[in-house]
């Protein structure tokens, strides 16, 4: 009785959502697919049912919301929230007398919508920001967890998926069915400084009086770690250390650092843990251990070495910095409605775990700030809004040589946090640092000031 209960209770809606689950076919005979919408009632998927009763599902934004909504076809199978949310589409709740109407008439009733927290303008302008880059880009609200935004490129035309199936499965090149913003495994380059830093000021109750003076380089072991084009920032403290994301210094700082004390920090930030999510997505990895090298550690601690991690889960690294230490719980459904617009469930924000103190939020906000207000973001300065954020280069080898990928995360309106926004651009030929930071700024300017 009680495995019944559970699965009546629990597992219901798990089951009936599989598309594994032959008894979705049964919902599809009595009940219009429901839509999807965005957080201001513009249609992402639909419908569209022909003088013939045909039903077409198609997708007005096309491949601009191609991997978060996903797609709904009866020859491919379902992804996106078009499978998270599959029993939700496939009921209605329709008054009762419209029921015994359609009933009566034999004909089907119409699903219920569901309502995202996704934006249909910023969505578009992050789609267009990323353009024919591969990469990706994630915006959210810190205070709450929405996802207003979740681009992948290359993408993919969901209107034609099963046309287009064989060849999006054997493309290789640009895997255009890969969600790189919940799934992508990255080096995370010098964004991952911020979690060098925290695991600094943990170790060190005086980590305001760290002094490094950089001459361009660090050699330790054998191994020598050069700071970006051989620059030499001289005297710095952990705070200019960030700003001009010194990899001499941060290096230096990984050679001091417990390695246990370190897994562990990053581990409290969720690398080595399932992400909190509506979607699919791939564990980061950090794989310091007491048998680490010093290269190891010094390579670590600026980015680089074996440490990998998706675009998602530095926004939420973001969001908990920008939240003053709270990661709320990541949601992409604000409510389902019937189709009236009369409300049938809502989601609301709720805290999912404290990754650091107030108070080491409110130093790793400052030196954030400090990145922006006069270091290697500066092109986020001097706006309307405030910006605080991290860039990052991260160099990987290819058979036609090396190659860097460019990061960007960080949030806006600084002393009360609207936005996270995380973005990575592959294979950037060039100051990889300096490629997010544009388009960042355009998707924020888009949303400001249009």
């Amino acid at each position: 009785m009680s495995y019944i209960v559970y699965f009546n209770i629990a597992r219901a809606k798990t089951v009936v959502s599989s598309p594994y689950n032959k008894r979705q076919d049964a919902f599809a005979d009595r009940i219009i697919r429901g839509s999807i919408a965005d957080r201001n009632g513009n249609a992402l998927a639909m419908t569209d049912v022909g003088d013939d009763g045909t039903e077409v599902r198609s997708y007005p934004y096309g491949a601009a919301f191609a991997h978060v909504v996903g797609f709904s076809d009866p020859a491919v199978g379902k992804s996106g929230l078009e499978s998270v949310e599959n029993s939700e589409l496939l009921t209605s709740n329709a008054f009762f007398l419209q029921k015994m109407m359609n009933e009566f008439k034999d004909e089907k009733n119409m699903g219920d919508t569901v309502v995202t927290t996704l934006d249909a303008d910023l969505q578009q302008a992050a789609y267009d920001a990323l353009g024919s880059n591969k990469g990706a880009v994630v915006v959210m609200e810190p205070g709450t967890g929405k996802i207003l935004a979740m681009v992948s490129g290359p993408s993919y035309d969901p209107n034609s998926v099963a046309v287009n199936w064989d060849a999006l499965n054997t493309d290789e090149d640009n895997s255009p069915l890969l969600n790189r913003a919940s799934q992508g495994q990255y080096a995370p380059g010098s964004t991952f400084k911020v979690v060098t830093a925290l695991e600094y000021m943990r170790e060190h109750s005086d980590y305001q009086n760290y002094s490094y003076d950089c001459v361009g380089e660090i050699t330790a072991e054998g191994t020598t770690i050069h700071c970006f084009d051989n620059t030499v920032h001289g005297l710095e403290d952990l705070r200019s250390s960030m700003a001009n994301s010194c990899n001499s210094s941060f290096a230096n700082i990984g050679l001091t650092l417990n390695k246990t004390s370190y897994r562990n920090t990053a581990e409290e930030l969720l690398f080595n843990k399932e992400l909190p999510a509506v979607l699919d997505t791939s564990k980061s990895s950090f794989k310091i251990t007491e048998k680490s090298s010093s290269a190891d550690m010094m390579m670590t601690a600026m980015g680089q070495g074996e440490t990998l991690v998706s675009p998602y889960h530095m926004a939420l690294i973001t969001s908990a910095i920008a939240n003053g230490g709270t990661l709320m719980e990541p949601y992409l459904v604000e409510k389902v409605t019937n189709y009236t617009g009369a409300e049938i469930r809502k989601n609301v924000p709720k805290s999912y775990k404290k990754l650091m103190t107030s108070a080491e939020a409110a130093q790793l906000k400052d030196y954030m700030r400090a990145v922006v207000d006069e270091g290697t973001a500066s092109l986020l300065s001097g706006q309307s809004y405030t910006a605080a954020g991290k860039t990052g280069t991260a160099e990987y080898s290819m058979v036609d040589g090396e190659k860097t990928h460019s990061w960007f995360m960080g949030f806006t309106n600084v002393d009360n946090p609207e936005l996270v926004i995380s973005v990575i651009i592959e294979g950037y030929d060039g100051d990889a640092g300096a490629k997010a930071v544009p388009i960042a700024k355009q998707i924020l300017d888009a949303y400001y000031y249009n």
